[in-house]
């Protein structure tokens, strides 16, 4: 079930924080250092290895899908929220160079755009839907 899929990110989120916490700990700092990445690749090493073994049905892994693929943008978020903090505490200098690289990926973005080009297709069949677990239904 797709829940069960959510029940191994809570488990490897918190395997994740606290081995975070005890590398910290071991470097001598006090805070959590790499957490949420060890979780990630946890999560990804625990979704490998249970695929390999064949004790991963669809429906969990659909769930490990979707929350490795909600995971990362979150975690981004988390992290440019405490970068924009620090800029606006910085100075004009960090403020502007995160604004320049604003630009510059959206110049990139929209060069790379441009230079695709359209494939033509021939007549296929419509796809009615993306998911696949309507697909596996009808």
């Amino acid at each position: 079930m797709i829940i069960y899929g959510t029940a191994l990110l809570a488990l490897c989120h918190l395997l994740g924080i606290f081995l975070g916490d005890l590398l910290g700990q071991a470097l001598g700092v006090k805070t959590n250092v790499g957490g949420v990445g060890i979780a990630m690749l946890l999560l990804i090493t625990a979704r490998i290895y249970m695929h390999r073994k064949g004790v991963l049905p669809k429906l969990t892994e659909l769930g490990v899908e979707y929350w490795g693929a909600m995971y990362i943008p979150v975690v981004v978020a988390m992290a440019a929220q405490q970068d924009m903090v620090s800029a606006l505490r910085g100075g004009p200098v960090a403020l502007l160079s995160a604004l320049a690289a604003v630009a510059v990926c959206a110049v990139v973005i929209s060069l790379i755009n441009r230079m695709e080009h359209p494939v033509a297709s021939s007549q296929a069949e419509p796809v009615r839907n993306d998911n696949p677990l309507l697909n596996e239904a009808e």
